[in-house]
């Protein structure tokens, strides 16, 4: 069982008298295997420990017996109390989503203060197919048949190598003790039904079900490489960003691959499988057709779908003279006088005359009845037809923003600047306007 358990942190990069690691026991079995292999082997830990107050004196009998074992170890011992059926009432969530939330934010500000590179927590082999289980019920792709992962930012699972079998036989072998938690003997918890009810029916089918399990999820993890880097390679041909905009090509996108490809690549927005579905039938169809996620909207355009952030009610912005930068959003205009009397082509530069420039100038949304004398232009054109002819799309349209001075729109940010407002050979002085992503 060592040699196991130094072999898999060593794939982590992890070895005895290395950084300094925070173990999360709760006195149980598996925590206490951990705790006593991490010691046994020579690494620099620390333990954490929660007292959720769920369960009277056997709560408080776990939190004593914890910290009376880091005591005769000599290993150092952090604990927190919680009253966490007061802050599930409070926060509209289950108990479970509330001890995990409550417990992962102590544990982040432990990892801060304290100086430990990660948390350790005691998930095993069937705690990951219990997931996976789960994930099945609930419905899935296919990372959701990979079950639990061995390292997630700054938490690692130094036991999802073993089977609980094998973590069981460890600590008869080795006469550690531990508490038994009572809840976890009921089947009022969906992961407890499926432990007692589920599993030891699918071993009467398949009695090596953890080792099957295993190299199962090492076949799916394998495939996964393969075909993220297949997506990475289809996205730089079909997938472009600018800002916070993401343009997809339509035509990278075949009808006979159904939905999986996009789904891929879009759910990190909030996009479902059956919005993809949705997608792809309208691909072809009239463009300007959206699709709406909580924080983003996609656009059926012409040669693209176009995701971009929810719409919002931009307060306008007042910019004073000799103001150096402004804020809207998530982005950020800077202001700057330049001796440079040379117009600059890039869309997202506005040089303008000074003198013709009337303070406080007005960054805001652009909205219908908006117009401008767009640069080489003598006439004014209202901004929503100036859109349409640039081709801007539906989604795009939400973002774009306008430069007022003394009532009259002076750039089209990012897109246009005004043709009375332009620098031209009698010029004096002028002002430099750069729009850009605020980081």
């Amino acid at each position: 069982m060592k040699d196991r358990f130094l072999k898999h942190l060593d794939g982590l990069g992890l070895q005895p008298g290395g950084d300094r690691l925070l173990l999360a026991v709760s006195g149980g079995l598996d925590s206490m295997v951990m705790l006593h292999l991490f010691q046994a082997c020579g690494f620099l830990v620390g333990v954490a420990h929660v007292n959720f107050q769920l369960r009277g004196e056997e709560s408080e009998g776990d939190e004593q017996f914890v910290k009376n074992w880091c005591a005769v170890h000599n290993i150092p011992f952090f604990v927190q109390r919680f009253q966490t059926n007061n802050y599930a009432m409070e926060e509209k969530m289950s108990i479970q989503m509330a001890a995990r939330a409550l417990r992962y934010s102590w544990f982040e500000e432990l990892l801060e203060k304290e100086r430990f590179r990660y948390v350790a927590t005691a998930h095993h082999l069937n705690d990951s197919l219990e997931t996976v289980l789960i994930n099945l019920a609930r419905g899935t792709g296919i990372e959701g048949m990979t079950g639990i992962p061995v390292i997630n930012g700054n938490r690692i699972r130094p036991l999802l190598f073993a089977a609980k079998s094998e973590i069981e036989d460890y600590a008869a072998e080795m006469g550690i003790a531990w508490r038994e938690d009572s809840s976890n003997l009921t089947d009022d918890y969906q992961r407890n039904f499926i432990r007692h009810q589920i599993i030891p029916v699918l071993k009467k089918i398949n009695p090596a079900l953890e080792d099957t399990f295993r190299e199962t999820v090492s076949k799916i993890r394998s495939e996964l490489t393969i075909l993220h880097h297949d997506l990475e390679g289809w996205k730089k041909e079909n997938w472009e960003k600018e800002g916070e905009i993401v343009r997809i090509r339509k035509n990278g996108l075949l009808p006979n691959e159904g939905p999986a490809r996009l789904w891929h690549c879009i759910k990190p927005f909030g996009f479902s499988y059956a919005q993809c579905e949705d997608i792809l039938r309208a691909l072809h169809g009239q463009s300007g057709k959206q699709f709406l996620v909580t924080n983003y909207n996609l656009v059926v355009d012409r040669n693209f779908l176009v995701i971009t952030p929810e719409k919002n009610n931009l307060e306008e912005v007042v910019i004073e003279m000799k103001q150096e930068d402004a804020l809207l959003g998530s982005y950020q205009i800077l202001v700057k006088p330049t001796l440079e009397l040379t117009p600059s082509s890039n869309p997202d530069i506005a040089t303008l005359d000074a003198d013709k420039l009337t303070f406080p100038l007005i960054w805001r949304k652009w909205k219908p009845g908006d117009y401008f004398f767009p640069l080489g232009m003598t006439h004014r054109k209202k901004i929503s037809d100036f859109l349409i002819d640039t081709k801007i799309s539906v989604g795009e349209k939400d973002l774009v923003t306008v430069l007022e001075a003394g009532g009259e729109i002076v750039w089209v940010v990012g897109h246009r600047i005004d043709n009375r407002y332009k620098i031209t050979p009698q010029t004096k002085a002028a002002l430099s306007l750069i729009i850009r992503p605020y980081l």
